[in-house]
């Protein structure tokens, strides 16, 4: 983790915005490329701590797998140059933009934590994260793990910050694994019923089969193979299912990616109304779950999104007589809170964390949860 230094000249304005601020007991927001707003509780800083100037690949070895690219990155940037290397961010991080500088950045991918349709197959963000240079509320400049899966002591600080929408402080620099692209991908529908659906599901998750992602929305499961060609030609004869020509696939996987979806865009018309979008995390065995409003079905059955007026105790009671949890992803009222409350031990660690690396709770206030 060279890339960022503390006499670099982008670098010092942040450190130094930082100082005075908590000089002046003023807090802060943190902002990359502005595409996630609406997730987590509402911004209360006081100042925008932009870094919108930290950005570019300051290193990339393709032959390692590694890349370690600044905060301020545009993640279109940064996958357009993995393309190049016909390598990639194998978790699918959503975009919410239709690409270009305009779009997320590499360090609000890292601190919002989300990842796409083949979260359920390769792993999330966090285990993509190798290291990370970050600067914490007393204007330290602070780095974490390397560029290695192995480098790791004590916490795993590089992935404990992966979610943490910048609670604890300012993501510079981060290292990520890439992959590979696949060298065959097929998309394969089935008009199902989600139980059915559900069954089949978690039944080919049981069985060696090249199954990368899949979504289930209105009587249709669509199903992604992705991986060498003989595998992926066996798995599609072995399941059957109507075979989708690729350019209308990778639309689809897109949208889905990207919540440009029809299921998506038309939650944020509802979410304009009294409807709130939810993201459940349940266990992928659970059946259907009998709630009112426009269900789509993610990760092997594991994300069930939820577009729904019912109130939101209702939704979370139903998520945890599942033994899941439910976020408040989109809503014109967050009062209720975005985020499952948590348990006294967990809050308490949390606090701590807070406390060690933003003492005087400089940066994004109340973010990921009220009292942080």
């Amino acid at each position: 983790m060279e890339g960022v230094q503390v006499d670099d000249p982008v670098l010092a304005p942040l450190i130094e915005q930082v100082r005075s601020a908590r000089a002046r007991k003023v807090t802060l927001d943190i902002r990359g490329g502005g595409t996630k707003g609406f997730y987590g509780e509402a911004a209360r800083g006081d100042e925008p701590l932009s870094l919108a100037n930290l950005t570019g690949i300051s290193s990339y070895e393709p032959s390692e797998l590694v890349v370690t690219a600044r905060a301020g990155t545009p993640l279109a940037d940064l996958e357009a140059a993995l393309a190049e290397r016909n390598q990639c961010l194998a978790f699918e991080p959503p975009r919410f933009a239709d690409g270009g500088s305009n779009g997320g950045t590499v360090g609000g991918m890292v601190a919002a934590g989300l990842a796409g349709p083949a979260r359920a197959a390769v792993g999330s963000v966090r285990d993509f994260v190798l290291g990370l240079t970050m600067l914490n509320g007393r204007a330290e400049v602070l780095s974490f793990g390397g560029q290695v899966m192995k480098n790791v002591a004590g916490y795993d600080v590089s992935r404990l910050v992966a979610g943490s929408l910048g609670v604890l402080g300012v993501i510079l620099e981060v290292s990520l694994k890439v992959l590979p692209r696949a060298p065959a991908v097929t998309t394969l529908r089935f008009d199902l019923e989600e139980a059915e659906a559900l069954k089949r599901l978690n039944t080919w998750g049981g069985e060696p089969l090249p199954l990368n992602a899949s979504a289930w929305w209105e009587r249709a499961l669509v199903v992604r193979l992705a991986g060498a060609a003989a595998a992926v030609q066996a798995a599609a004869k072995k399941l059957g299912g109507e075979l989708i020509e690729p350019a209308t696939a990778g639309a689809f996987w897109r949208g889905l990616r990207d919540h440009r979806d029809e299921f998506f865009t038309s939650a944020e018309e509802a979410v304009k109304g009294h409807a709130s979008l939810w993201r459940l995390a349940v266990p992928s065995t659970t059946p259907p779950l009998k709630l009112p409003g426009e269900q789509l079905v993610e990760w092997g059955g594991a994300q069930r999104w939820l577009c729904t007026g019912m109130p939101a105790q209702a939704v979370r009671d139903a998520a945890a007589a599942v033994g899941g949890h439910a976020t408040l992803f989109r809503a014109r009222d967050k009062s209720v809170g975005v985020f499952t409350p948590l348990a006294p031990p967990l809050a308490r660690i949390h606090r701590d964390m807070k406390r060690a690396f933003d003492p005087d709770r400089v940066f994004n206030p109340g973010r990921l949860y009220p009292d942080l």
